[in-house]
């Protein structure tokens, strides 16, 4: 049997027939389908939601030391919270097989930068596979339990967004059954004390020895000859383009890419006149492969930033004089998809505090989040974002070096603050601070799609949970000053916001309206544009809502009128707040001459 998957849903399907007994995650686009699919097809799974990567990979081994097999998914910055266990992890090794899903972004559709990790393969001594397509992630996913278990080590699966989204054929098979096993008390192999893992740090080695001569052998591993001159040595995504525009070349495609065949790729490039190397991202098969004293060229043709295409491999294979045209064409940008900013949804609730933000002229440290979009035009009122949890410690840096009373407020999310910036926080009231939080509470894990957190009430399984009360665990980290707002009273806060700012200690505004997208779309009576009332002095396009638009007709200097799209308009009524001729009014409210 098979079926039509993407990359996501196909790791899914094979954590399901691998027996994986539990899988943890934190949602970070391009990874989050994975536990959704696992949550709403393989009930077998128990699948949960962490507050963070870390927490999600700390728990990923306590199923695995209690002798189940564990994967643990994320995005790429995802790896970054979740390094420590994850460094450590390969010194302890497993019980049963574990398998971190890790999904880079190349050209950072949703992320904050585009590094590549597969370096972290490397950085911690673990094997890696890297898929080229849906079902070789489902393959690879189940025999990296078997390289995990052989090897007692953590496998890291790396996936980009074009392998997470994009769907092929896979071949569905029935579950294995495997024996879980209890947890077996071993001081020297789990309790990494100084002593213990100077002892594990030479099994890392040792196992890395081992792990070279399985790569040798492995079946990710594949020559392709196709008796040309030029070989090509790539893997991933970058393998499906190469061989798109490039289909007559011999090919060296890695899908065991850590520890990489040596013996393997200096054969091949030893019976070609010419080897190069085609890989997204960074040189990370280069570099080792030049290390080793192997003559490869790659990067110089190809760049390393951005995501690949056929066209733009076609144009480094050119460059590198291994093909003679470009068969394959570019899609000019008048021929793309219209474009699409993002923008903060009709109705959200972040929107009036931006305003008011905006309104204040003060600095804004900002974080990962639906309210990131704050900082496009023409709201622009964001500063900086740097990670999740960043803006309290940013803001309270700004705090202590300006020589100003609270010259930054810091924004952020549910979410987010559950994630990392409660530590944020508690460092504001430890080191008296004088920063102003906004939490702006929507009651949902917006940009990845509305996902459960421990704030909401429900798990990923569907199952009741005790939410997290925001303002007690504020006090409990020392806040005095806590002040709820709501999001929809432009003037309130404004008001709000302001007082804060002018008090002498660390104090904290939340803002108490939830998304109007998830769960359930929320949907008042809708505002209409007064046209023959309306002046057109465009106060309402600054707040920037989709639902509001330019209207045909114009005022008297040729400026356009504004607009209500009625199927768009949640009824928030900010746009109606600061409307200055009141032209703005409720649809049932008005009356047509």
């Amino acid at each position: 049997m098979k079926e039509l998957m993407s990359g996501n849903e196909a790791v899914a399907r094979g954590a399901f027939e691998a027996d994986v007994k539990l899988a943890s995650a934190y949602p970070g686009t391009p990874s989050t389908e994975i536990l959704e699919t696992i949550a709403a097809k393989y009930r077998s799974v128990y699948s949960q939601w962490s507050p963070n990567e870390k927490v999600a990979y700390e728990v990923g081994i306590g199923a695995s030391l209690g002798g189940a097999r564990a994967m643990v998914a994320m995005k790429h910055v995802g790896l970054n919270v979740a390094a420590d266990p994850f460094m450590t992890h390969s010194y302890t090794g497993v019980g049963g097989g574990f398998v971190l899903v890790c999904a880079d972004d190349p050209e950072m559709h949703s992320s904050q930068n585009e590094q590549d990790n597969r370096h972290y393969a490397k950085f911690a001594q673990v094997p890696l596979l890297e898929p080229s397509d849906s079902q070789e992630a489902k393959t690879m996913l189940l025999a990296a339990y078997e390289i995990s278990e052989e090897f007692d080590t953590p496998v890291l699966l790396r996936l980009t967004t074009r392998i997470s989204h994009a769907k092929g054929i896979v071949e569905i098979n029935d579950p294995i059954k495997t024996e879980q096993t209890k947890f077996t008390k071993d001081a020297a192999k789990y309790v990494m004390i100084p002593a213990y893992a100077r002892g594990r740090h030479k099994v890392v080695r040792e196992r890395l020895k081992k792990l070279q001569e399985f790569a040798e052998q492995s079946p990710f591993n594949v020559i392709e000859n196709n008796g040309s001159k030029i070989g090509i040595i790539t893997g991933g995504i970058a393998y499906q383009y190469t061989k798109e525009v490039a289909p007559g070349l011999d090919y060296l495609k890695l899908g065991m890419s850590f520890p990489l065949p040596m013996k393997m790729i200096a054969e091949f490039v030893k019976s070609h006149d010419k080897a190069i190397v085609v890989e997204e991202l960074e040189p990370f098969y280069e570099d080792q492969i030049l290390a080793a004293g192997i003559k490869v060229e790659g990067k110089k043709f190809f760049g390393h930033r951005g995501e690949y295409s056929p066209y733009r491999v076609a144009q480094g294979l050119k460059k590198a004089g291994v093909l003679k045209e470009i068969a394959i064409a570019e899609v000019p940008p008048e021929e793309q998809m219209f474009p699409r900013p993002p923008v903060l949804c009709p109705g959200c609730p972040h929107r009036g505090v931006f305003m008011a933000l905006k309104k204040l002229k003060v600095t804004v440290t900002g974080d990962i989040g639906c309210y990131t979009l704050g900082t496009l035009p023409p709201l622009k009122a964001l500063d900086t974002c740097i990670c999740m949890g960043a803006s309290i410690g940013t803001a309270i840096g700004m705090e202590r070096v300006d020589g100003s009373r609270k010259g930054a407020v810091a924004v952020i999310g549910d979410s987010t603050f559950m994630h990392s910036g409660i530590t944020g926080l508690l460092d504001a009231c430890y080191n008296k601070s004088n920063v102003t939080v906004a939490i702006l509470d929507n009651r949902a894990t917006a940009m990845t799609g509305g996902q459960e957190h421990p704030g909401t009430g429900r798990t990923l399984m569907g199952g009741e949970a005790g939410q997290v009360d925001i303002p007690t665990l504020c006090r409990a980290l020392g806040v005095k000053r806590i002040r709820e707002v709501d999001a929809y009273n432009y003037d309130q806060c404004i008001k709000t916001i302001k007082e804060e700012m002018a008090a002498d200690e660390p104090s904290v505004v939340i803002t108490s309206r939830p998304c109007v997208l998830m769960p359930k779309r929320i949907m008042d009576e809708p505002y209409v544009v007064d046209l023959e009332a309306c002046n057109g002095c465009s106060a309402c396009f600054r707040i920037s809502c989709p639902a509001i638009a330019a209207a045909e007709e114009t005022n008297e200097h040729g400026h356009p009128k504004a607009i209500i799209d009625e199927s768009l308009c949640t009824g928030c009524t900010l746009c109606a707040q600061i409307c200055p001729e009141e032209c703005i009014v409720l649809k049932s409210q008005f009356v047509k001459a």
